[in-house]
């Protein structure tokens, strides 16, 4: 168990002091009351609460439809049931194609939804609004690789970086979302090995979803660990429930393996 599960807040500086000493951070989504206080309690260090939630709560086709007003809401419900865990929470769709909408909605998922830090996909297109809301005071964490607000233009849900191109590109990416002053990045379907040379590139915490187990820490859909999502489970998750008994015990058996490092193993990454 980290040395966090006190009841003590982590911030973000408590995230770079464990890329420091190599400890992993560990993260699953939420977007209730109920599920963040089982998360919190089994001593997940970083929830999050992702637009993942317009396919696993809504049935939604993609991440797409998902409003500022919908993350604002499961954020609020997910901040009732956290003590210790940082929240982050999604910029959906379109709430940041300028960075004055940008730090305007950002502002809204603080203020409103309690979040503690807001994510963004993409890397340069994206570098002037990250600038913009670190500037006012809102911690921001990045997201590369897929996209999933970006899947119709990216052609569908697959591995990113596989040609030395893109892998460098996504390398650049991640120093230059450092740069803009971002406290972490969030990597997801790409290869082991690149997000480790991502990993290793940058100061601030990487966190891997399908992305190798090199990482400075995990996070997975929690609806998708615990085998209870709508349609066909990804590659890059593993079913915690089926040894556990109950979601609790899930939860635990999941922190515990990403701190040993026993997950990702190899058939869940790329």
């Amino acid at each position: 168990m980290s040395q966090h599960s006190s009841s003590k807040q982590i911030t973000n500086q408590d995230l770079l002091a464990m890329k420091a000493r190599g400890e992993k951070i560990t993260s699953l989504t939420a977007y209730d009351a109920s599920f963040a206080h089982i998360l919190d309690h089994a001593g997940i260090e970083m929830v999050l609460v992702g637009d993942s939630l317009g396919m696993v709560v809504q049935g939604q086709t993609s991440t797409v439809p998902v409003t500022v007003d919908e993350m604002v809401y499961h954020s609020r419900l997910v901040s009732r049931g956290l003590k210790r865990a940082l929240l982050v929470t999604d910029l959906p769709f379109m709430s940041y194609p300028n960075p004055d909408l940008a730090v305007q909605n950002a502002g809204i998922l603080m203020q409103q939804g309690h979040a503690h830090m807001v994510k963004l996909e993409g890397g340069q297109k994206i570098l002037d609004s990250v600038h913009h809301i670190v500037n006012q005071g809102i911690p921001v964490c990045g997201h590369l690789g897929l996209l999933p607000q970006s899947v119709n233009q990216l052609g569908g849900y697959r591995v990113q970086g596989k040609d030395e191109a893109q892998a460098s590109s996504l390398i650049n990416d991640a120093i230059s979302l450092e740069q803009a002053g971002a406290s972490a990045i969030v990597v997801e379907c790409i290869p082991a090995t690149l997000a480790k040379k991502i990993t290793d590139s940058v100061a601030i915490p990487i966190i891997g979803i399908g992305a190798g187990v090199q990482c400075d820490g995990q996070v997975l859909v929690s609806y998708d660990m615990l085998d209870i999502t709508l349609g066909k489970r990804p590659k890059f998750s593993k079913n915690f429930i089926q040894d556990a008994g109950n979601i609790s015990d899930a939860v635990k058996a999941y922190v515990n393996a990403v701190k040993q490092q026993q997950f990702p193993a190899a058939e869940h990454s790329f």
